[in-house]
């Protein structure tokens, strides 16, 4: 919005007032300035105040506008709130969509270790995990879990995006600009304190997903707090910290490197940030995959892991080392519309903000006019 606030400069002689006296002048928030006649028992106090933007307020746009123009409804809401929302709903569209993926995916990792516990060992591919919950559980198994991931993808994503704007400032370089090397921090950071946060919900969305016999994500909790403890919640978090760091690092800063790069013209278009988030995503995603696929294993119950270094191992002499990217491939699958329906959603928000904002501005700019000419009128 247009800044109309003018800045007033006053001038005001205070008798007894000394430059002398102001010893801390550095620390006070007006200055005094002597006079050049020291001789003067007064000197000259100057005070530049800048009054609070209250003109607009006169001018906001009347309950009839905005039922006229209801998009202008959108700039009344604190524009930070209006893109958390708008990244929270975009996180669980994305998240719902490609839950049946996400569920195939997490069978295919965590297969070898519940078959092993009846005796088999082998893997299972993609075609027969998408059969088998179909079979087994129908249309609804797909989804299976997912209230959990979406109920956790709110304050993830909440807290991830503010920690990682929080850290950005912590790593920045006294000229003010931030390196490659404390972007990663930042996301590593970031990412590390998001997983801290909801990990608990992680776990419980895991168990319903892979686990059969429980039908809630509130019964799930009871069943882990009664026979394994509450340290349950946070089984594998140590490889989770370790997988998401440099996954959250990568994947940030391999976006903001490349979008950088290419050409003003479009850095701002939509389908450059899909196809740089896809990017991004795909070689964090090579990197950091393994580690995944250890997390969810120690996650399990009965996991006979205890830390990464056993799982590590232990999953590569059961399953090879292609045991370490089970699940990569529905993993893989699902990240072209998880990006393209987040991004799509979260640029699709910001420009109707920018619209509702223009909207509402131009409202206060008419009802400005109007009443400029009434009081040019009046005065005639």
């Amino acid at each position: 919005m247009t800044n109309t606030a003018r800045a007033s400069l006053v001038w005001r002689e205070i008798p007894g007032l000394h430059p002398d006296n102001c010893t801390q002048t550095h620390q006070c928030q007006t200055k005094c300035f002597g006079s050049a006649d020291a001789t003067r028992r007064r000197s000259n106090f100057a005070c530049i105040s800048l009054p609070e933007k209250t003109e607009e307020k006169g001018f906001s746009p009347t309950s009839a506008q905005l039922l006229k123009h209801p998009l202008a409804m959108v700039a009344l809401v604190p524009k930070d709130a209006a893109l958390f929302a708008a990244g929270a709903i975009a996180g669980a569209a994305a998240k719902t969509v490609t839950a049946p993926l996400d569920r195939i995916k997490l069978l295919m990792q965590t297969h070898g270790l519940r078959a092993g516990q009846e005796g088999a060992r082998k893997g299972i591919g993609f075609i027969e995990a998408f059969t088998l919950i179909g079979k087994e559980e129908g249309l609804k198994g797909y989804w299976k879990g997912n209230l959990p991931q979406v109920i956790r993808i709110i304050p993830y994503s909440a807290v991830q995006l503010f920690a990682y704007e929080t850290y950005k400032k912590l790593f920045r370089g006294k000229d003010g600009e931030l390196s490659v090397i404390g972007r990663l921090a930042a996301g590593a950071c970031a990412g590390m304190t998001s997983t801290f946060v909801t990990y608990p919900l992680d776990v419980l969305r895991l168990r319903l997903a892979v686990e059969t016999g429980h039908k809630t994500m509130t019964e799930v909790a009871f069943n882990m707090l009664r026979e394994e403890g509450f340290a349950s919640f946070y089984n594998g978090l140590g490889p989770s910290l370790i997988g998401i760091a440099p996954y959250i690092a990568v994947n940030f800063c391999v976006f903001d490197l490349v979008k950088k790069a290419l050409p003003e013209k479009y850095q701002k278009r939509t389908e450059t940030s899909l196809a740089t988030a896809l990017v991004s995503a795909t070689v964090a995603t090579l990197m950091c995959y393994p580690l995944d696929t250890v997390r969810r294993q120690m996650q399990m119950k009965g996991t006979p892991y205890a830390t990464v270094l056993d799982a590590f191992p232990g999953i590569v002499a059961r399953d090879g080392l292609v045991g370490l990217y089970r699940g990569f491939l529905p993993n893989a699958l699902k990240t072209l519309p998880n990006s393209s329906i987040r991004l799509t959603t979260f640029d699709t928000v910001k420009r109707l903000i920018a619209a509702a904002e223009k909207e509402f501005q131009s409202m206060i700019d008419e009802n400005r006019k109007k009443q400029e000419q009434t009081a040019n009128d009046n005065s005639i």
